[in-house]
């Protein structure tokens, strides 16, 4: 969805619009010359990802907002094109004042001209969308810096719309018609008050070479409650299973103790054939990639440690407790489950290999950071129903419920499912924010990241996402500068994994 300049009919990924809104990360469309196709297909994804989040009320104003902003980011680029063509200095009063007067009229009559050197120059308009932290942000970027005289402008016909109260108002009284007199400008910052907004949520910005326009919605509160509500009645049915098997809780019982000797614990492993086996399976795997087959629970002790050990009876106990919640395995999330597992713990070998305990930790969180959705894809009709009945009983709409299940929201059902399961900190705190790194206190952030790296990777290796959706924070983080780099470890890693 990054680029889409063809002139034909662009058919729409609700697929892409889904996964962007659920992992918290920004869309993407990128046009030169912005023909009529271009503008539907950019009007058509807003409506959907509106939709998505349950704001169609907004799609109608923010439809004529999204066109003033790309018209005027296309407009943008025209202007230097032509200042270019003529020569002028578009920075110099005069030769700004001199180049717009025939600026409208040469553009009009040689449109497709100006357009194509605008294309071959590379200046474009780029539309991102993003859902993140309850905030809707719809951006409009055009590679061209507004001029002092441009900004300033603008800014004044931003202030001049809180002198009015209508749209008509507004028509009426403005006299001056040079550029537009910036009325499409003022119209917007009306239709914005009218769902509820100020200029406050309208931001212009010079960065980086860019010219922004932002406009930040808050999203609907009642939409948020309803589905908090919905997730945390959804966990409450899920006490009624047993948290682990009673063999699993007695060692956890006895890791804890610090009194405990590693033989003691190699010992009560041992004694559970069924665990033994699980846990000799899952230090063979490919994962960990030992030198010889490890034959004991004493020489896997020895090997991993007492909090790898320990992780590695959380990732049991849990597949267990998943298993036991009934309905339909879904396989495909499952094999996600096991690549991200690998793909953050071979990182973690790679990126942090000082820091035993992320190294410890990292495969546990990428085994368990989508929990949320395995909950809901495992789950038995029963339990589906349960909720249903909850939702009915506290008003709370079909459509909610439909996207709770689709997966919004299931990194905080992850989290208070893994809260109730009594696990570590840590853990819970990868599996809430492994979509929002930046989130995570201090002291987890570098694991979190990890596993959204890892998370990320996965899903850009089956085209769901684009290089250009990564967080450029955790990109730096662990020093990968270009696609090229992330192309080459994602393909080391996909090469390296198998599924049992």
């Amino acid at each position: 969805m990054q680029q889409a300049q063809k002139t034909q009919k662009v058919n729409l990924d609700n697929s892409k619009i889904k996964m962007a809104i659920r992992a918290g990360i920004p869309l993407s469309i990128t046009t030169y010359t912005l023909p009529r196709e271009m503008s539907e297909y950019m009007e058509e994804v807003l409506a959907a990802f509106l939709s998505e989040l349950g704001q169609e009320h907004m799609e109608t104003y923010l439809k004529y907002c999204l066109n003033e902003l790309v018209t005027n980011a296309k407009k943008a680029n025209t202007k230097r094109i032509y200042f270019k063509e003529k020569n002028l200095d578009l920075f110099n009063d005069a030769d700004y004042e001199k180049g717009m007067q025939s600026f409208k009229e040469d553009t009009l009559n040689n449109i497709r001209y100006y357009l194509g050197l605008q294309k071959s120059g590379g200046l474009y308009v780029k539309l991102i969308l993003q859902m993140r932290n309850n905030k809707i942000k719809i951006e409009v970027r055009n590679n061209a810096e507004l001029t002092f005289r441009e900004y300033k402008r603008m800014h004044d016909k931003v202030s001049r719309a809180q002198q009015y109260t209508s749209v008509d108002q507004a028509m009426t009284q403005i006299v001056d018609l040079s550029e537009g007199a910036g009325l499409g400008i003022i119209i917007m910052i009306l239709m914005l008050e009218k769902i509820g907004l100020t200029e406050e949520n309208f931001q212009i910005l010079n960065e980086n070479g860019e010219t922004i326009t932002r406009i930040i919605l808050p999203i609907n509160e009642k939409t948020q409650r309803a589905l908090n509500t919905a997730s945390h009645e959804f966990v409450k049915i899920i006490e009624e299973i047993p948290q682990f098997p009673e063999s699993i809780t007695k060692i956890n019982r006895l890791i804890n103790d610090s009194n405990s000797k590693m033989s003691e614990i190699a010992m009560a492993i041992s004694s559970d054939v069924s665990l033994t086996a699980d846990l000799l399976r899952l230090v063979n795997s490919v994962t960990f990639a030992l030198a010889s087959p490890c034959r004991s629970i004493a020489d896997a002790v020895k090997l991993v440690g007492i909090r790898g050990i320990k992780n590695m009876l959380l990732s049991v106990g849990s597949i267990k407790q998943l298993d036991n919640i009934g309905g339909k395995s879904q396989k495909t999330l499952w094999v996600h489950a096991y690549r991200v597992a690998f793909y953050a713990y071979n990182l973690a070998r790679n990126f942090c290999a000082s820091d035993k305990e992320i190294i410890d930790d990292s495969y546990i969180c990428g085994l368990l950071h989508d929990m949320g959705k395995l909950v809901f894809a495992t789950a038995h009709p029963d339990f589906i129903d349960s909720i249903k009945d909850i939702c009915r009983q506290r008003n709370i709409s079909t459509d909610i419920f439909e996207k709770l299940l689709a997966g919004v929201n299931h990194s905080e059902v992850g989290a208070l499912i893994a809260e109730k399961w009594n696990f570590p900190d840590i853990i819970i705190t990868v599996i809430r924010h492994h979509h929002e790194p930046d989130m995570a206190p201090p002291a987890s952030k570098k694991l979190t990241s990890l596993v959204y790296l890892a998370d990320m990777i996965s899903h850009y290796e089956t085209h769901e996402v684009d290089y250009y959706q990564f967080d450029l924070d955790v990109l730096k983080l662990f020093g990968i500068g270009s696609e090229t780099q992330l192309q080459k470890i994602s393909g080391k890693l996909s090469s390296a994994f198998k599924v049992d």
